[in-house]
């Protein structure tokens, strides 16, 4: 239908631009990644394992790579929890609000991220509006100090900014069932909770896949919230990496690290792909 120069013309500049600014920086980074740093700090075009060796040999590094995996899934379970009985209410119940409760839930992300963020802190604070009400309704004598600066602090901000992430995929595909279906369960005798748990939930894995995936991999590698709200406990594997590109001055270890991360979420994504196909429905 098309001619070989229109075909061209439509390929070449995305092509070029994902070439430009995706491969090509990921592969400086693989080369960054062993090379080395002299004493003078500056880079040793040498290859060599070192990087990579030092991240085997230092527990640090696993032991934060380890805390931002598990900040990350506590973010994906809770982001799954609200997000998921939101989008089951807009599908199936809102009726004539669907549209207005659904621009509801976008609507946070036409905030800054940074907005957010600070938001959360100055609830979080101990002179902010959660401790104040707290103490106002004599629940507590004296600010609560694990409630910022802490592994908790992070991963409210985190579900908080990710679970319009969460949600997006899941109301997709729980518009995307046949209704159809669900008149047919109801038609064969399955009350409302057996409909979900044998119609409605299985359709809508696929979604429920993808939402997972997006607040895994998006507070796994987000490093604002930790770096404002995290405190000592609360520092991730990102802001490591920050640090090394830096403060640090050291691209060659900060690169091996951000190619470990890369390998791990690529690889998380392969795997949601594959569940994704096996659940989902045409």
């Amino acid at each position: 239908m098309f001619s070989r120069a229109y075909k061209t013309v439509v390929t070449v500049p995305p092509l070029l631009w994902v070439t430009v600014f995706l491969l090509v920086p990921y592969l400086l980074m693989f080369c960054y990644s062993f090379w080395s740093v002299s004493p003078a700090q500056a880079i040793v075009h040498s290859w060599n394992l070192e990087n990579y060796k030092e991240l085997l040999q230092k527990t640090v590094y696993w032991q934060t790579l380890l805390r931002s995996m598990w900040i990350a899934a506590r973010v994906m379970v809770f982001s799954l929890l609200l997000g998921y009985p939101l989008a089951y209410f807009l599908s199936f119940y809102a009726g004539r609000r669907k549209d207005l409760l659904y621009q509801m839930v976008i609507i946070p992300l036409w905030v800054s991220y940074l907005v957010r963020a600070y938001a959360w802190k100055t609830i979080l604070g101990s002179d902010g509006v959660l401790n104040t009400l707290l103490q106002y309704v004599h629940l507590t004598r004296h600010p609560l100090d694990f409630l910022l600066y802490s592994p908790f602090a992070v991963v409210l901000t985190l579900t908080h900014i990710y679970t319009p992430f969460t949600f997006l995929p899941i109301y997709a595909a729980l518009e995307h069932i046949p209704r159809n279906l669900v008149e047919a369960s109801h038609d064969l005798g399955a009350n409302p909770v057996q409909t979900f748990w044998k119609v409605i939930f299985p359709l809508s894995i696929p979604g429920v896949v993808a939402g997972a995936t997006f607040a895994f991999v998006l507070s796994l590698g987000d490093f604002l919230a930790p770096l404002l709200l995290g405190g000592p406990s609360g520092i991730m594997i990102s802001n490591i990496v920050v640090s090394l590109f830096g403060a640090a001055y050291n691209w060659p270890l900060g690169a091996a690290i951000s190619l470990g991360m890369l390998v791990i979420v690529v690889s998380l994504l392969f795997l949601s792909e594959r569940l994704e196909k096996k659940w989902s429905f045409s």
